[in-house]
């Protein structure tokens, strides 16, 4: 597993953003700018991709143990700062009902049981019948091979 990798988990995991991983890691005197730290987050095919060196990676993790314990001075609970994090994620607003689809009928007057349909439009063609097919000329006549070999 790549640093790249680690990474990426780390981020997904404890649900930070960019702008976090930068204050995160200013927290052990090591500065990156938003646009250097999105380029470990590229695809690797990418031109601007980064690998992330272990000296990133050494440091994030550093802060990372700053940012969730504290210090020994002014220490934190980690749980508390996860659920801080979780709080500053924007919610979708998942109370709003999604209307129902309902599909309409192709011909406005055939989705209406109190009514035939009209003979207008598609509804005025007739159906497709299939010509009888006509019966197959034999070109080549039949051949019995004869191999050598006799069946019983």
């Amino acid at each position: 597993m790549t640093n790249n990798d680690i990474l990426k988990k780390l981020r997904v995991a404890l649900m930070l953003r960019d702008d976090q991983i930068v204050e995160i890691l200013e927290l052990v005197d090591f500065r990156i700018s938003k646009s250097e730290l999105g380029a470990f987050f590229r695809a690797e095919d990418h031109e601007n991709y980064m690998e992330c060196g272990d000296q990133v990676l050494r440091n994030f993790l550093n802060g990372l143990v700053i940012h969730l314990r504290g210090t020994k001075e002014n220490p934190k609970n980690p749980n508390d700062v996860l659920a801080k994090h979780k709080a500053e994620i924007p919610k979708k607003d998942s109370t709003k009902e999604r209307p129902e689809f309902k599909a309409s009928a192709k011909d406005a007057e055939k989705g209406r049981g109190d009514k035939a349909p009209s003979k207008t439009g598609t509804a005025a063609k007739k159906p497709f019948k299939k010509k009888p097919a006509a019966p197959k000329i034999q070109v080549v006549e039949k051949v019995v091979y004869k191999n050598g070999k006799n069946k019983k």
